[in-house]
């Protein structure tokens, strides 16, 4: 597709807000994707670190 400016590529012959949105979303939703395992995996561990050292704090006073 051949455009004559810079504001008539971001128009996309008036369906600019739909496409940008949409590109937007997309990015959006690609990063939460990424970014919530990250998030996740790191409360997982640091929960399974806590149960560990419970479970030595036990053994030791027992």
């Amino acid at each position: 597709m051949y455009f004559d400016s810079f504001e008539a590529f971001l128009a996309m012959g008036k369906h600019g807000v739909y496409v940008w949105s949409a590109y937007g979303l997309a990015i959006v939703l690609l990063s939460v994707n990424v970014i919530a395992p990250l998030l996740n995996k790191r409360k997982v561990v640091a929960k399974q670190q806590a149960r560990l050292r419970r479970e030595q704090q036990k053994r030791a006073s027992n």
